[in-house]
């Protein structure tokens, strides 16, 4: 009745007006298309893509025959994958390669190069927090000639292209589990922006603090592991990579500075320098080789070095105590870290192997040397500090993975160390409805 009453008045209001003249609308102009405008990286990459072809009389690198299209056939779906390699762009420059696939001509090969050049250099683009002991492990991008240059000479561009995008055995079977189950899961990304720098081919150590493993590998792929122990949560092992070049039998225990001021020093004081005798502790001048003499321990002022106040130098003499144990294999790094035994093998039937100060301690180190040096480990002579050289230096990264592939199911580790974005929690449906009533 309401609604009636209010159209009624209305009509009769409508009879007593004149009706308004009618505004005269002019039609909308058809909306002008614009693109964004291309991105920093995409016009350098055209630039670069320019450039070669050009210094090379335009030569076509992906439809140039039925082999080197299927090569580029191959790149849609590489590049839409890209998003778990830590590429954004890749979706967009899929579109791109389609296009140009479809298109044909000459300068549809420049398309396909400009996509190409950005997704391999995505994949070698530096991984945060790592610190490089061996200059010649830092990734290095590569420019585009180099790039689009073993494309154009590849034999097989397709199994080039196979290479380039797997990575390394690790990082793939990662990679294609994770789109497989549909994995969103951020340990993911984590895992495999660290796991890109093994090497696929020759030899190499991977140390995973996150579960507490090593990893002899060959071409990628695991041939020996055991477990280790690394750093506790306030004390943890860094994202390093470096060079083995070294066995050190019966080495020395060089003490930390922290550990000789917080552990060492206190006890002097209460009991005297016999202390360092009886525990096997000798002091001297410094710890590099050049300057190990030993030096009285009666002149050291051992209220300052427990205040912090002073530096003092002490090393554990070898022997069946040694914190070092029987072996350690050493490498540049500006964290004083090194692989070595232990006399605590009980420790490693823990579950949570989080115990040391930083440094890796290793369950078969007999296995780690004979695999390094190719024959049985034995030092050459009973002293101290027997260093046996390794053929080849052989790189070791240690890293951080919460993301494994066991059995062919993604599995994750604890994030130990608070390294990796938190997942983000489903929203519970009965929030969910009520955020949508408001």
């Amino acid at each position: 009745a309401a609604w009636a009453a209010i159209a009624a008045a209305a009509s009769a209001q409508a009879q007593d007006v004149a009706p308004m003249p009618t505004r005269q609308v002019a039609p909308t102009p058809p909306q002008e298309v614009v693109n964004p405008a291309p991105s920093a990286a995409a016009l350098a990459s055209r630039i670069a893509v320019d450039a070669y072809y050009s210094a090379h009389a335009n030569p076509l690198i992906w439809l140039r025959d039925t082999g080197t299209r299927a090569a580029a056939a191959k790149l849609p779906a590489i590049l839409r994958r890209s998003t778990l390699d830590g590429f954004a762009d890749g979706p967009v420059l899929a579109a791109s390669v389609e296009a140009a696939l479809a298109g044909g001509q000459p300068a549809d090969d420049k398309a396909i190069s400009a996509a190409w050049l950005r997704y391999v250099q995505a994949l070698n683009r530096p991984v945060p927090g790592m610190s490089y002991g061996d200059p010649a492990l830092v990734p290095k991008v590569p420019h585009a000639p180099a790039i689009l240059g073993e494309a154009a000479a590849a034999p097989s561009l397709s199994d080039h292209v196979d290479r380039v995008a797997s990575v390394n055995p690790l990082y793939s079977a990662l990679r294609e589990q994770a789109q497989s189950q549909g994995g969103d899961d951020p340990r993911i990304g984590s895992t495999l922006e660290r796991l890109r720098l093994l090497p696929a081919k020759g030899r190499a150590i991977l140390v995973d603090a996150a579960s507490a493993r090593m990893w002899m590998l060959e071409d990628g792929r695991a041939v020996d592991s055991m477990k280790v122990i690394v750093g506790k949560r306030n004390a943890q092992t860094p994202l390093l990579a470096g060079t083995i070049h070294f066995v050190t039998f019966n080495p020395y225990w060089h003490i930390p500075q922290d550990v000789a001021r917080r552990k060492v020093a206190p006890i002097v004081l209460k009991r005297g320098v016999s202390y360092l005798k009886a525990a096997r502790y000798e002091t001297v001048a410094a710890f590099n080789y050049e300057r190990q003499d030993p030096i009285d321990p009666t002149t050291i002022d051992w209220k300052a070095v427990a205040a912090g106040d002073v530096e003092v130098h002490i090393r554990q003499l070898t022997g069946p105590n040694n914190m070092m144990g029987k072996m350690k294999f050493g490498f540049v790094n500006d964290q004083g870290i090194f692989l070595h035994d232990t006399p605590h093998k009980e420790l490693f039937a823990k579950a949570k192997r989080t115990l040391s100060l930083g440094c890796i301690r290793l369950e078969h180190p007999e296995r780690l040397a004979q695999w390094l040096l190719g024959r049985d480990p034995a030092p050459p002579a009973d002293g101290p500090e027997q260093l046996v050289q390794v053929d080849k230096g052989v790189p070791i990264y240690v890293t951080y993975l919460t993301a494994s592939v066991e059995d062919g199911k993604l599995t994750f580790a604890e994030d130990v160390y608070g390294l990796d974005p938190a997942p983000v929690a489903p929203v519970p449906v009965a929030t969910a409805s009520a955020a949508a009533s408001r």
